[in-house]
């Protein structure tokens, strides 16, 4: 993959990681299906983020609900606090309930078309 189709892509991945609101999650996976790519690229995509961006990488977790650990080996503490920080509530085996926090994206509506 080349440099700019790579950074046009994590772009991509940015921006849709900022449409999810306080307070929910998606996966790496969900999020990959949404811009064409694999869980894991979306995971190296958060990884390459500089340090103080806007981008809310803690809402991001894994298809089980879970934290992923990271390589460094205190990530996981941070976005732990910062989920609970946004009302994000882990089960007694360090799981987020999807169906209550998992942030259901929602296409936009084809232009023209009425509402009832």
């Amino acid at each position: 993959m080349t440099a700019k189709k790579n950074s046009s892509l994590y772009q991509g991945i940015y921006n849709l990681v900022q449409q999810i609101p306080p307070g929910y999650v998606c996966s790496y996976g969900r999020i990959g299906q949404l811009v064409g790519c694999t869980a894991r690229t979306v995971g190296f995509a958060l990884a390459a983020l500089p340090l103080n961006n806007d981008v809310p990488w803690q809402r991001v977790v894994n298809r089980h609900g879970q934290i992923s650990l990271r390589a460094d080996g205190a990530g996981h503490v941070l976005q732990r606090d910062l989920l609970v920080s946004e009302g994000v509530c882990f089960c007694e085996k360090k799981r987020i309930d999807m169906s209550t926090y998992g942030w259901k994206f929602l296409e936009p509506e084809p232009s023209g078309s009425v509402c009832a």
